[in-house]
């Protein structure tokens, strides 16, 4: 007996398909974006980030430079989108830089 497939996939679709059944997706494209902080920011802001993280839809920075804290807040607007453009959706409604 043969069984023909009448549909395949590939491997990627159907891991594709897992990570948004499974409510994984979000949190997977979160990861992704926040480990290309230096590339949004630049390395010396980002050498000077203590901790960054998402909590229910605000994006949590800590930084131990005044200066760059303040340059950071001068384009919490600019970083806002380019963190959404980055992950494909509005992933961050507001940043809050400690």
């Amino acid at each position: 007996m043969v069984i023909r497939r009448t549909h395949t996939r590939t491997l990627g679709d159907v891991i594709s398909d897992f990570l948004k059944e499974s409510g994984l997706e979000p949190k997977l494209r979160e990861r992704e974006v926040l480990s290309q902080w230096d590339q949004i920011v630049g390395t010396l802001s980002a050498k000077s980030t203590q901790s960054i993280y998402v909590k229910e839809r605000k994006l949590f920075i800590h930084i131990r430079s005044a200066v760059i804290k303040n340059e950071l807040n001068l384009i919490k607007q600019g970083l806002l989108e380019e963190i959404n453009r980055r992950a494909g959706y509005d992933m961050v409604d507001e940043i809050v830089i400690r």
